[in-house]
């Protein structure tokens, strides 16, 4: 195996750690009695890290320009945004439906 396929599977290796590192340390945060202001803050933040990891890295944008870079990470906020409008409504009715209050 030449000595450059040797050191692209290290930065692979080394990545997977990180984010069972931080996986790791998300599930014990869980288990911590915090703030849940603070909870969501660093679970955000951890996430964005791990995104951030697997976008750089694994997706190879690392190595891009930078339009495609804001391209992809454009088009994935505003996906995730679209999903959350659309599954937003039904979580509303199903939540007022659980409390009782529920009107045709």
């Amino acid at each position: 195996m030449s000595e450059t396929k040797t050191a692209n599977l290290g930065i692979y290796w080394r990545t997977w750690v990180v984010l069972l590192v931080l996986t790791a340390i998300m599930f014990f945060l869980d288990t911590l009695a915090m703030p849940r202001g603070l909870f969501v803050v660093v679970m955000l933040l951890a996430m964005m890290t791990k995104a951030t990891l697997i976008g750089g890295i694994f997706m190879h944008l690392a190595k891009e320009s930078m339009d495609l870079v804001v391209t992809v990470v454009v088009c994935a906020l505003g996906f995730g945004v679209l999903l959350y409008g659309l599954s937003v409504v039904d979580a509303h009715r199903i939540y007022e439906m659980a409390q009782g209050i529920f009107v045709r």
